[in-house]
């Protein structure tokens, strides 16, 4: 998989969009069975691209700091600023 940050970035976004628009569903419909399988399908893959990201790029968000040696969140650009796109 040869993709540039920017296009990287894109799909977790896509894939966080999904996720957080069938939590609102599931919300009010809890036994939808199709939709919590939907649910998992985009979790596991948000999961899964959050973890290329930040191997490749560093970390998304303070949460991928995974380091417990070092502050490492602050030595790339954030995902927001152009220098990252």
């Amino acid at each position: 998989m040869n993709e540039n940050r920017c296009d990287l970035l894109r799909k977790v976004q896509a894939e966080d969009f999904a996720v957080y628009e069938t939590v609102l569903y599931l919300d009010t419909h809890p036994f939808d069975r199709k939709a919590f399988e939907y649910y998992a399908d985009h979790r596991n893959n948000v999961t899964r691209l959050r973890s290329e990201y930040s191997g490749r790029f560093g970390p998304l968000t303070i949460y991928d700091n995974t380091d417990p040696g070092a502050w490492n969140w602050v030595d790339t650009p954030f995902p927001w600023e152009k220098e990252a796109n």
